[in-house]
């Protein structure tokens, strides 16, 4: 049964779907479809057109969906899909896509977006990822899963986020961060793999140790970029995290690769 509080203001043109809770004062598009056992708490406010998943539960005073900060958009029809499952805390700011990006915004499922994150136009985040409070992504950032971006870090626009890697505290972000790596600083420098992270995602001790070794292998004093990954290509090949990690290198990017200083390598 959908339960809608008679403050709150509700677009007859919206989907509302079984098992809805919109609670007081919130205010709901008319593009907007809510998934069942969507929770609106108080005081939110969803629009433009957006999708949110099925049992996901939004925070009073978030503002979701409205026209991106970009002064190229002119009001395309862009969306803003948000997967199941997911908690979306007080005052967080999600917008859709931009022509420039492929004209949208999606977000996994399980999700955690803590107090005051800011999730802008054009990005993709993968499922489980986590904001803690006041993170903000920048246009076109890509968050692998399992993605934690600590509080008060800022990830400058078309940036990727491996998955599994974590964005320590009050980092400033301005380029590509490994999978299963971890940065933190004001424009951030690796600090090695999240081996506390590996560990809670249930990595063997075996394959976080063939992790290092391929890590310190990559990020060498000796020889080009190009020369280690071939070599680790060779060395690691049956290894598919260490594999994840020389595709994303590999990959095409606008972001340099953010790289340790050379004695945090060693």
């Amino acid at each position: 049964m959908t339960d809608i509080h008679s403050t709150a203001i509700v677009s007859a043109k919206a989907e509302i779907s079984d098992g809805v809770c919109i609670g007081p004062y919130c205010v709901v598009g008319d593009g907007v479809v809510l998934e069942k056992g969507v929770e609106l708490l108080s005081h939110v406010v969803v629009d433009g057109l957006t999708r949110i998943g099925a049992n996901t539960r939004v925070f009073p005073f978030s503002s979701i969906g409205h026209r991106p900060q970009d002064l190229k958009y002119h009001g395309e029809p862009s969306r803003l899909e948000i997967g199941c499952n997911n908690i979306i805390r007080e005052h967080v700011t999600v917008n859709p896509g931009t022509e420039g990006g492929g004209m949208l915004t999606r977000i996994g499922n399980n999700c955690l977006l803590m107090v005051g994150a800011h999730i802008a136009h054009d990005c993709i985040v993968a499922d489980h990822v986590i904001l803690v409070n006041n993170a903000t992504l920048g246009g076109h950032v890509h968050v692998g899963e399992w993605g934690i971006i600590g509080g008060l870090s800022a990830i400058h626009q078309f940036v990727r986020v491996g998955k599994h890697a974590m964005i320590g505290g009050m980092s400033g972000v301005e380029q590509d961060v490994i999978p299963y790596g971890s940065v933190t600083g004001n424009r951030a420098r690796l600090q090695g793999l999240n081996i506390v992270g590996l560990k809670r995602r249930n990595f063997s001790r075996d394959d976080i140790h063939e992790m290092r070794k391929a890590y310190r292998l990559i990020f060498a004093a000796e020889g080009t970029m190009s020369e280690r990954l071939e070599d680790v290509a060779e060395d690691f090949g049956n290894n598919e995290a260490v594999m994840d990690i020389l595709q994303f290198i590999r990959a095409d990017s606008s972001r340099a690769i953010c790289q340790p200083i050379m004695d945090d390598a060693a």
